[in-house]
């Protein structure tokens, strides 16, 4: 996907008409002081993979009174590389979906559901960025299904592309629905060699660091080996989970002017490439 000639004055004008207004993210005056309760009750919990939820708020989800987990899509890329020891793309698949169900059991997670657009097709994973339209719609359907209080969803990091498409829908429906959002930066659990995230940036609010207590890690641990498939989730550097409002990014460039993690890792895509996917969505929309 080429990325957009957009003519400066049009691009400005399109970032104006999609600043979030600090209303429909739920976001306090700079003299409050920000806490997790919006995120404690009925809340959707929109994420890529299974394993997401596992890594970024395994914690979190045993302190939600309603925990709902969205699974944006079907866990199985195209690469033979990730499936070829399963016999088929759709075997690993369904063995992750079984996994994640397995994993959600041990901290009492029963709502999830994988996502279908109205064709009752899943989308393929790394391949959220091309199915903006569909996703959204699908994701909105279940918001009105689902009625919750708030929406958390994955940092726009430039980790995985399905992460900041993630991100992006959330943003997009938080708007819509004048619903709070969160995002869960999960750079700051792994090892630093391991990824090459871009660092927490500037944001209307800070971070708010959940340091689990002895048991919501023993549970989180029994999360991340359900996940068999993912191999040993060990590497992660700490159970700390983190959490921000959702800031209004500016969709249409990538996270940050560095290699994004999936490029250092020689995908098909380009942070560009996905950058210009929700520029394309914005314009569409505007």
């Amino acid at each position: 996907m080429e990325q957009l000639g957009w003519k400066a004055s049009n691009h400005f004008a399109l970032l104006l008409s999609f600043s979030l207004p600090p209303s429909a993210l739920g976001l306090a005056s700079e003299n409050c002081v920000d806490t997790l309760d919006q995120v404690l009750g009925r809340t959707l919990i929109i994420v890529a993979h299974p394993d997401d939820e596992a890594v970024a708020c395994a914690a979190l989800m045993q302190r939600m009174r309603e925990p709902y987990v969205l699974f944006c899509t079907d866990g199985g890329p195209l690469d033979v590389y990730f499936w070829g020891r399963y016999g088929s793309r759709q075997a690993y698949s369904l063995m992750r979906k079984e996994e994640a169900r397995v994993a959600l059991s041990h901290v009492h997670v029963n709502d999830l559901e994988f996502l279908k657009t109205r064709d009752n097709e899943h989308i393929i994973d790394q391949q959220l960025f091309q199915h903006l339209p569909e996703a959204t719609e699908a994701v909105s359907d279940i918001v009105q299904r689902v009625q919750p209080q708030a929406l958390l969803t994955l940092a726009y990091e430039g980790g995985h592309p399905d992460h900041d498409s993630c991100n992006f829908i959330t943003s997009i429906i938080a708007r819509q629905r004048s619903l709070p959002a969160w995002e869960m930066p999960i750079e700051p659990l792994f090892k630093k060699q391991e990824r090459k995230f871009q660092k927490l940036r500037s944001a209307p609010l800070p971070a708010i660091q959940l340091h689990p207590t002895a048991e919501e890690i023993a549970r989180k641990h029994q999360v991340l080996e359900a996940y068999a498939s993912q191999g040993d989730l060990a590497y992660l550097d700490s159970v700390t989970e983190t959490f921000r409002r959702l800031p209004a990014y500016d969709y249409t460039r990538p996270p940050h002017d560095g290699v994004l993690n999936y490029e250092a890792w020689q995908w098909s895509m380009t942070g560009r490439q996905v950058s210009a996917a929700f520029e394309a969505y914005l314009a569409s929309n505007a």
